[in-house]
């Protein structure tokens, strides 16, 4: 027997064709290998959403080579990726070679696998099936409503601003998103506040605190205002005569994040390495594809689309045999852990972003890969493992501080938190999209309640509110995640269009739009204001889900979208 495999890309063939070994030919797609013509009527809305599609002209060649290669073979092997856009390339290589007759006699198999592993390609080709026609349908649903968006607005664009301009289904939702954030700050009237901060003495330790309630009374955010009242009631404070009223500590738990998926790579891989959403994607391309360890070719982490947060048994169990090897049992939780997926569809991906194998260290990988590879295999390799480690113990304390009763009250609150057992903190925090007030390692001395607290001084603060800030790749992603817009996969490449259109700079890494980004987004929510919707965005990606799952079919997606 023998048969012509075909995947997406000549790095992962290379890997691939030396796992399989004799009688196997591994041959590259490069990607899609049809789409619509560039011209109006490649969707036809009069002819029931009638599709045509023809051959990109740089993929003839390689369409003749496994064309060519099918002749000496029994079998075509279609071993695309494992989601949506990976079914459809292997349904239209499919349909091209029977189109050209190159399938008379042979036998189709579709397979699937997470991870470029020895053992995972084994056991995809000892178990086949046939190509998902939910999957390609949801595929030809969304490519159709792009183009129909695309084809539709684009040319109004060109007419009423300047040519060159494009309009997306999900490109001009993130568009309008950026625009209404601009327009936000522009129109943002800040508000002044003040705080009383305290520096206070209990017995020979130093340590902060801030005035929390006036004569029993909570201040609110507002409740001082101007620089006079602020200042009186810090004269107030630094005569008062206080003692420790009050003390709470308790033990909190920290969780570790479940294992990356698509999105919270992209996120984390733009706070803590500056990369951009392509970037991540290019980079982790590699990683999945394979890498030359030791003479071998190896995929080093599992697919990179994804929206499932589930591990398999066995990387579980490897993970927990390594923690407890390496960290010993404290660190180990009696069970796994396991991580429930938001999204309906995470079955299309089956598992979450994680190493191929934990013994490959990024220690151990250091003279393998590059400066950039090194750095995210190592995220990717600490936020898995840090997943099935022990929770993080942490001691809070909270002391109120008091002087005077009644109505002539004033209290001062201290706060503090030291990590009592780091568990899986050892290895791996997760990034925050904003700077925010950090008083996790902020030390309170040993108090008592009774005890006579100094105040060496009482500082009036003044203090601004700021409006939402601009929109980073990472907390842009989040949006549009936490909007069900577009799908992970898509992300990285909506992005890049919005700076190659011009519609958008980057300004201290985040996203300013330009004019003619506004002028645009502006055109179209005042004349299209379904199509950048955001809720009418992702209403259609949950009916697209539907259709992958076999809920619906997708014609009258198309049909509803387009009635008058």
């Amino acid at each position: 027997m023998s048969a012509v495999v075909v995947v997406e890309s000549p790095a992962k063939a290379k890997t691939i064709e030396k796992y399989l070994g004799k009688g196997y030919k591994v041959l590259a797609s490069y990607g899609h290998v049809r789409a619509f013509p560039k011209k109006d009527g490649s969707v036809d809305p009069d002819n029931d959403f009638e599709i045509k599609y023809q051959v990109i002209e740089d993929k003839k060649k390689r369409l003749s080579d496994i064309e060519k290669a099918l002749k000496k073979a029994d079998m075509l092997i279609l071993a695309s990726d494992l989601d949506r856009e990976g079914e459809a390339i292997a349904w239209h290589v499919a349909e091209v070679m029977r189109e050209r007759g190159a399938l008379k006699d042979k036998q189709v198999q579709r397979i699937t696998f997470n991870e470029i592993t020895k053992k995972a390609i084994t056991e995809a080709v000892a178990h086949p099936s046939e190509v998902d026609m939910k999957l390609v349908d949801a595929q030809q649903a969304r490519s159709a409503l792009d183009y129909l968006v695309g084809f539709t607005l684009s040319p109004l664009l060109w007419r009423k601003i300047r040519s060159g301009l494009s309009a997306g289904r999900v490109q001009s939702v993130a568009l309008r998103l950026i625009c209404e954030r601009e327009q936000h700050i522009r129109e943002f009237k800040p508000k002044e506040f003040w705080t009383i901060d305290t520096e206070c003495m209990g017995g020979d330790a130093a340590f902060q605190a801030q005035l929390y309630a006036d004569g029993g009374q909570k201040l609110s955010k507002f409740a001082i205002t101007d620089g006079v009242n602020a200042k009186l009631m810090a004269r107030k404070v630094e005569s008062g005569s206080f003692r420790v009223a009050d003390i709470e500590k308790k033990q909190s738990k920290q969780q570790p994040s479940p294992p990356f998926i698509t999105t919270t790579l992209q996120m984390d891989a733009s706070r803590k390495l500056g990369f951009t959403a392509r970037k991540t994607m290019q980079v982790a391309q590699k990683l999945y594809e394979g890498i030359d360890v030791d003479g071998e070719p190896v995929g080093l982490i599992t697919y990179m689309r994804t929206d499932s947060v589930s591990l398999s048994e066995d990387a579980v169990s490897e993970m927990r045999d390594f923690i407890g090897r390496q960290y010993g049992d404290a660190y180990l939780p009696d069970a796994p852990r396991r991580f429930k997926s938001k999204s309906k569809n995470a079955q299309e991906a089956h598992e979450a972003i994680r190493p191929t194998s934990v013994e490959r260290t990024p220690d151990s990988m250091k003279n393998v890969l590059d400066a950039d590879g090194l750095r995210l295999y190592k995220l990717i390799w600490k936020r898995a493992l840090a997943s099935q480690m022990a929770v993080a113990l942490l001691d809070q304390v909270r002391a109120d501080i008091e002087s005077g009763e009644g109505d002539n009250s004033l209290t001062l609150r201290a706060t503090g938190s030291t990590l009592a057992f780091a568990g899986f903190r050892t290895l791996y925090i997760e990034g925050t999209d904003e700077p925010a007030r950090d008083d996790s390692e902020r030390m309170l001395p040993t108090l008592q309640v009774g005890d006579v607290i100094a105040i060496k001084e009482a500082s009036a603060k003044q203090h601004f509110t700021e409006p939402k800030p601009r929109f980073s790749e990472a907390t842009l992603v989040k949006e549009l995640e936490a909007n069900g817009i577009g799908r992970p996969s898509t992300y990285a490449s909506i992005l890049n269009v919005l700076r190659e259109r011009a519609y958008v700079e980057m300004e201290k890494k985040r996203f300013v739009p330009t004019d003619t980004g506004d002028i645009v987004s502006g055109f179209l929510t005042k004349y299209f204001t379904d199509i950048v919707e955001p809720g009418f965005t992702a209403e259609i990606e949950d009916k697209l889900d539907a259709v992958a799952r076999g809920e619906c079919e997708w014609k009258p997606i198309l049909r509803e979208f387009w009635k008058p």
